[in-house]
C-alpha cells in the first residue's frame, strides 16, 4: 500500500512528529511519501496528532496514534463520505466560530439569502461536524445532507452564557430553546470589520464571511464494523 502523509507542523502545539508517524506507517507495510495538502481526490486517514483531535472524536475514529496508523495502513478498512465546509474558500471539517472575545458581537445571519438572526450574540458557530474547542459540540448536526448548520447564542446574562457553555460541552445546545439553529447551503454572517473566526483552530478574518460546502466532500477511512 502506498500512502501520502500530510503533516501540519504548526498544528498540535508543535507536537506533530512526521518522522514518527511515517515510521509507524512503514512498520505496517506501507510505502510513505510526505507531501503538502491538496485536493487529491483520495481517501483521507485521520492521524490524531492535533491539539484536541476534534474531528477524530466526532467521527469516533481512533485517538491513539498507533491504532490510527494501523487503520490507515489496513487494506481492509472501509471509507465513509463526509462533507467539507469552506469559509471564504478555506476548507474546514468541524466548525467556524466567532464571539466570546467581547461582551457581545452584533451580527446578522442569513441562510440561503433569508435573514434568520439580526441582533447581538455571544457566539456564532457555523458547523459541519459541530465539534470544536477540545470537547465542545453544538449538537444536532446532520451528516451529508447537503447543508451547513449554524447556531447563534444570543446576548444575555452571563448566567445564561454559562448554561449554554455547559450544554455545548455535552453536545446538547439544541435543547436550549433560546438558541436559534438553522441550516442552509450558503450561510452569510455580517459582523464588524476585523472580527476573527476560529476555523478549525485557525484564526481568520473573513471579509465578508461566507460559508459553503466544498464540491464532492471527502472519503474518510474508518474501521471495519465487526
Amino acid at each position: 500500500m502506498r500512502l501520502v502523509l500530510v503533516a501540519n507542523r504548526r498544528s498540535g502545539s508543535g507536537r506533530t512528529d512526521g518522522e514518527r508517524i511515517a515510521g509507524l506507517l512503514t512498520g505496517r507495510g506501507a510505502a510513505v511519501t510526505a507531501r503538502a495538502a491538496a485536493a487529491a481526490g483520495v481517501p483521507l486517514a485521520v492521524l490524531p496528532a492535533g491539539t484536541a483531535n476534534d474531528f477524530a472524536t466526532a467521527l469516533n475514529l481512533p485517538r491513539d496514534l498507533e491504532r490510527a496508523c494501523a487503520l490507515a495502513a489496513d487494506p481492509a478498512a472501509r471509507t465513509r463520505h463526509r462533507e467539507v465546509g469552506e469559509a471564504n474558500g478555506h476548507p474546514f471539517v468541524n466548525a467556524a466560530a466567532a464571539g466570546l472575545t467581547a461582551p457581545h458581537t452584533p451580527c446578522t445571519v442569513r441562510c440561503d439569502g433569508e435573514t434568520v438572526f439580526d441582533g447581538d450574540a455571544w457566539q456564532v458557530v457555523v458547523a459541519v461536524s459541530g465539534a470544536f474547542g477540545g470537547g465542545a459540540n453544538i449538537g444536532g448536526t446532520r451528516a451529508d445532507d447537503g447543508r451547513l448548520h449554524v447556531a447563534i447564542v444570543p446576548a444575555g446574562s452571563r448566567l445564561a452564557l454559562a448554561r449554554h457553555g455547559y450544554r455545548m460541552r455535552r453536545a446538547m445546545l439544541t435543547r436550549q430553546g433560546d438558541v436559534p439553529h438553522h441550516r442552509g447551503r450558503v450561510i452569510d454572517v455580517d459582523v464588524a470589520a476585523g472580527t476573527e473566526f476560529n476555523v478549525d483552530g485557525d484564526l481568520r478574518r473573513l471579509e465578508p464571511p461566507r460559508f459553503t460546502l466544498a464540491d464532492g466532500g471527502v472519503q474518510v477511512v474508518v474501521p471495519v464494523r465487526r
